[in-house]
């Protein structure tokens, strides 16, 4: 293969002395003695290309960027040293044959939609210490998506198979802080999540152990606060089937903010290295686990988006469903979840057909292919939709946010012809606050704006 190496590497702008101005010494030198050892080792290396992977480039939920061009230029301004400045000429030709491959294995990505051509410091801080020994190469920037995990590792195999494609030498650079919440004076404060995460990534490092990093569960990485994980996830699928020589060079943490640099060496070819596969089957397994447990109400939604997908016209209220879901009219939402993240949601304040089971056939199958934040759901992603059903109660008017509780109500808000509305018990909405305010801003109403408020209580079937 013609990735030759890849490396792990943090990316705190404090690591360049024109902007630690000597805190950087006291607080991470085995991370400081590590990315010189890299940089080094890059420069022994000679290689052609260096694709670095960001997070802080910019981020499309549904869509690898690839930052286009003939070349692009950076500092460090924004962290109080514009002195030191960045040129890079980008690989073009390797550009376009990433595209292509992951085109080919139904990846979007390419270099539509630039909105910053600066290079940011996920790629300048490493490029710092690279730069000192080596400048003879040029640079591809990949930023991050929100996608999931493995979209993310097909990306990495499509980045091998083009590199290996066009004979080029490349070395692959992962750009990725840990978790941000390590410590009480974190920048975001401290989580148990956060050493948590971090000891199941540098465990995972020293054994070469991919599939770990794979298994990690969406709510563990939100709650640490990290911002490398898909750098590494892509990382990971670009030595998909090889052996892999790992070698954590170091750890700290000493700032709140965990620093890993790590390399990765292929081996062999090793098809029991097939990382991805061994994730998706497992996944399968829990999710025909959870699938064996669903109520009338999920079952019922599974149906008919499936009924739709696959045939191609709605389904009629089956003669299996249960008599409370025909007695019954209610205001229904519907969530499709994917890999631990929303794939789709769409749903009805209060009824607008005969009863629950009809409510729940139309909310389905548009929350599955017209909710217009989504591509509409496919085929093969059917196996792995997770699917949770909202009974909301008739919705009652109250004076104030002090009759709220973002645990048992949900909320509507209402601004002349302008309505939002947000379920209750949802992970990250914590305060009345927050809640009212990403209700409106989903009704495109300004948080200034005075609005009615009314709640509602919902049966939840997940």
């Amino acid at each position: 293969m013609s990735i030759i190496k890849a490396y792990t590497l943090p990316h705190p702008p404090l690591a360049v002395p024109a902007v630690g101005r000597g805190k950087e010494s006291k607080g991470i030198a085995d991370t400081l003695q590590a990315l010189e050892s890299v940089a080094l080792e890059i420069a022994d290396i000679a290689p052609e290309t260096i694709i670095f992977i960001t997070p802080h480039s910019v981020l499309y939920s549904d869509y690898f960027h690839i930052s286009p061009g003939d070349e692009a230029n950076g500092d460090l301004g924004r962290f109080g040293a514009p002195e030191i400045k960045f040129q890079t000429v980008y690989d073009k030709e390797l550009i376009s044959e990433i595209t292509r491959v992951a085109e080919y294995n139904d990846i979007p990505a390419g270099t539509l939609g630039e909105r910053e051509a600066s290079l940011d410091h996920g790629v300048t801080v490493p490029m710092w210490f690279i730069n000192k020994h080596y400048t003879d190469y040029k640079s591809i920037r990949i930023s991050q998506s929100g996608m999931a995990a493995g979209e993310h590792y097909i990306l990495g195999q499509a980045i091998a198979k083009a590199a290996e494609s066009t004979g080029k030498r490349v070395v692959l650079v992962a750009s990725s802080d840990l978790s941000h919440k390590l410590q009480n004076d974190a920048p975001y404060g401290f989580a148990p999540e956060g050493p948590e995460f971090d000891k199941i990534i540098t465990e995972a490092i020293k054994e070469g152990d991919f599939l770990s990093i794979l298994k990690i569960p969406d709510t563990l990485r939100e709650r640490a606060g990290e911002c490398g994980y898909n750098s590494l996830t892509i990382l990971a699928g670009s030595f998909d089937r090889f052996n892999v020589e790992a070698n954590l060079l170091s750890y700290e943490g000493p700032f709140g903010v965990g620093y890993a640099v790590a390399s990765f060496k292929p081996g062999e070819k090793n098809e029991d290295k097939n990382i991805l596969e061994q994730f998706l089957e497992n996944e399968l397994k829990v999710l025909e686990e959870k699938r064996n447990t669903e109520d009338d109400y999920q079952n019922l939604a599974r149906q008919s988006l499936e009924h739709v997908i696959l045939n191609g016209s709605k389904m009629s209220v089956p003669a299996s469903v249960s008599g409370e879901l025909l007695s019954k009219r209610a205001g229904v939402f519907v969530s499709l979840h994917k890999s631990g993240k929303l794939r789709g949601c769409i749903g009805t304040i209060a009824p607008t057909t005969e009863n629950i089971a009809n409510e729940i056939i139309q909310n389905a199958v548009s929350a599955g292919l017209s909710d217009e934040r989504f591509n509409p759901v496919t085929k093969d992603e059917l196996p792995f939709i997770v699917y949770k059903v909202d009974d909301l109660s008739e919705a009652e008017e109250i004076t104030g946010p002090d009759e709220l509780d973002v645990k048992r109500y949900g909320v509507i808000v209402t601004s002349g012809y302008k309505r939002g509305l947000l379920l209750p018990n949802l992970d990250g909405v914590d305060t009345v606050e927050e809640q009212i305010n990403i209700a409106k801003s989903k009704a495109g109403i300004l948080p200034s704006e005075t609005v009615k408020l009314e709640r509602f209580e919902v049966i939840r079937h997940e």
